[in-house]
C-alpha cells in the first residue's frame, strides 16, 4: 500500500507539487495521469526516494520514505520513463546486479529471469551489452530487472513507451496478475485508453494539484477517460 500524505515539493520558489494526498491500495492498479509538467514524475521520484520534499510524508506498506528509505525501497521496484541503464554491462549482469541488491534467492531469480525474458522475447539477447540495445529492448531489460525480485509495490513512469504491441499486452497481463496476488501497482501513462481498460482507480494531476481522483467507472461515467482529461485541461 502507498500512502501519500500532504506532499509538497518545490524547485526553488516554484511549487511543483502542492499538498497532495491519496492512497494506492493493495491489489489495486492505479493510474496517475496529467499533462507534461503537471507533476507526475516529480511525485513518482519523491515516492521512490530520488527526490526529497519539503512537507508531508509518503508511506510504503507502513514505512516512511523519509524515516526509513531503505526499508521502503526494499519493498518497491521502480521503472523510470527513460531506461538509463549501465550500458557497459550485459543485460543479464545488470538484472543480476538488481537482484543482488534485493537479496533475491538464486533459484527465484533464475526462474523469473527466464520467465520474463522469454515472455518479452529477449531471453537469447541477455548476454549482450546494453549499449547495443534499442530503446525498446532497454525498456524490457528495466522491466525484467524490476519484476525479477518479486516486488510488493511496482512503481512505473510511462512503462509502455517503446514497447511493441505484444510486450504491451504481456505487461498488462503481468500487472493484472500482480494485483490478483494483492500487490500494489502505481503508474503514470499518456495512453489513456490503456489506463481506462486496465485500472481500478485513477488520479488526474494538474499544475501540481490533484483535480480528480476515484474509481475509474465513477470518474469517467458515460464518457471516456480521454474526454474527462481533455475537459479538465480546458478548465
Amino acid at each position: 500500500m502507498i500512502e501519500i500524505r500532504n506532499l509538497t515539493k518545490k524547485y526553488g520558489d516554484k511549487v511543483a507539487i502542492s499538498n497532495i494526498s491519496f492512497n494506492v491500495n493493495d491489489g489495486e492498479i492505479f493510474a496517475f495521469i496529467g499533462h507534461n509538467g503537471a507533476g507526475k514524475t516529480t511525485t513518482i521520484k519523491s515516492l521512490v526516494g530520488i527526490h526529497d520534499f519539503e512537507d508531508g510524508d509518503i508511506l510504503v506498506n507502513g514505512k516512511s520514505i523519509k524515516k526509513d528509505p531503505i526499508g521502503c525501497k526494499m519493498k518497491m521496484a521502480y521503472v523510470p520513463d527513460n531506461p538509463d541503464l549501465y550500458e557497459n554491462m550485459t543485460a543479464i549482469d545488470f538484472i543480476n546486479f538488481i537482484c543482488d541488491m534485493y537479496n533475491t534467492p538464486a533459484d527465484e531469480r533464475k526462474s523469473n529471469i527466464e520467465k520474463y525474458g522469454k515472455m518479452f522475447e529477449i531471453f537469447d539477447n541477455l548476454g549482450q551489452d546494453i549499449s547495443s540495445f534499442s530503446h525498446g529492448m532497454k525498456q524490457k531489460v528495466a522491466l525484467i530487472a524490476a519484476l525479477s525480485h518479486n516486488p510488493e509495490v511496482l512503481v512505473m513512469d510511462e512503462p509502455f513507451v517503446g514497447l511493441d504491441p505484444k510486450s504491451v499486452f504481456d505487461m498488462k497481463e503481468i500487472m493484472r496478475n500482480m494485483a490478483k496476488e494483492g500487490k500494489t501497482i502505481f503508474f503514470s501513462t499518456h495512453i489513456l485508453d490503456v489506463a481506462e481498460r486496465l485500472c481500478d482507480r485513477v488520479a488526474i494531476i494538474k499544475s501540481g494539484r490533484i483535480v480528480k481522483i476515484g474509481n475509474m467507472k465513477e470518474i469517467k461515467g458515460d464518457e471516456t477517460l480521454e474526454q474527462i482529461f481533455l475537459e479538465l485541461g480546458e478548465e
